[in-house]
């Protein structure tokens, strides 16, 4: 079965890894680098072990748009969305044996440094059938 693991961020975290304005400390490079280097690491072992399927970062919040419709037509909204704390920042694909496979592997994205932090880690349908239960 495939799971998708959903990291998520804020406006503010970008900001912080890219020197824009926050309210907390910028990411040093090397902070930086170390982040993308565990990413690396993990997405390399998955890739062993034959369990990734695909994994993207998505871009920062400020270049995403929302879409309505109203009256039958479009409504856009560009972000960030001052309403919405966090967003999804990136996703990792798995094929794995069970759901407590996805979930350790779930738990290898989550900083222990950094209470608070989670991932959200859901089965994947392949079609209507995967929805009832």
């Amino acid at each position: 079965m495939k799971y998708m693991i959903m990291l998520y961020g804020s406006q503010q975290d970008y900001d912080m890894m890219t020197g824009g304005p926050s309210d907390k400390p910028a990411m040093s490079a090397e902070q930086v680098a170390e982040m993308h280097a565990h990413m690396e690491k993990v997405h390399q072992a998955l890739a062993e072990s034959g369990e990734l399927v695909d994994a993207r970062g998505l871009t920062a919040p400020v270049h995403a748009r929302r879409v309505q419709v109203d009256g039958g037509l479009p409504v856009v909204t560009d972000g960030p969305y001052p309403e919405t704390q966090e967003v999804l920042a990136g996703y990792t694909i798995v094929e794995c044996a069970s759901f407590d496979r996805a979930t350790e592997i779930a738990a290898g994205f989550v900083n222990p440094d950094a209470p608070g932090e989670y991932v959200d880690v859901r089965p994947v349908v392949d079609g209507i059938e995967d929805l009832a239960g």
